[in-house]
């Protein structure tokens, strides 16, 4: 077979016999603990922290190496980018003041206000919260969350 390939005996002998070196073996080893530390920090941790801990674990090791470990383990922190707001492009239109400041009630449901704010959630990122609150009960009437 040999003869047909046209490839020394001797290639073939030491194909048989491949030994993982001691950088390789270190790498899988190295591998395996940057994963759990990865799971552990539930994959948000990148190259630097994960670097940090290995660390303070007693490896000795550089940055650079632990992100060749990484993108070849194909691991990647989850990063979501942040929610910055922007001006919109539309007018806006402004309606007359029917209250004029008179918050003064004698009936439920005569006077709604309304309100909209935005939340920070460690799940979703940023979302907005719109309610209306009845001025006579000072209970709110109804709400809407969304997620952006």
């Amino acid at each position: 077979m040999c003869e047909i390939l046209e490839i020394p005996r001797s290639s073939h002998y030491q194909s048989l016999q491949i030994v993982v070196s001691n950088r390789e073996q270190e790498n899988q080893e190295l591998t395996k603990e940057i994963h759990l530390i990865y799971l552990e920090s539930k994959g948000r941790y990148g190259a630097p922290k994960v670097h940090e801990s290995l660390l303070t674990k007693g490896f000795s090791l550089s940055l650079k190496r632990v992100q060749r470990l990484m993108s070849k383990a194909s691991i990647r922190s989850i990063t979501k980018k942040k929610y910055r707001p922007y001006p919109s492009k539309e007018k806006v239109i402004q309606l007359d003041n029917l209250l004029k400041r008179d918050f003064t009630t004698q009936t439920i449901n005569e006077k709604w206000v309304a309100d909209i704010t935005y939340i920070h959630t460690l799940k979703d990122g940023w979302g907005y919260l719109a309610s209306v609150l009845d001025l006579h009960s000072k209970k709110i009437v109804g709400y809407f969350f969304h997620v952006l």
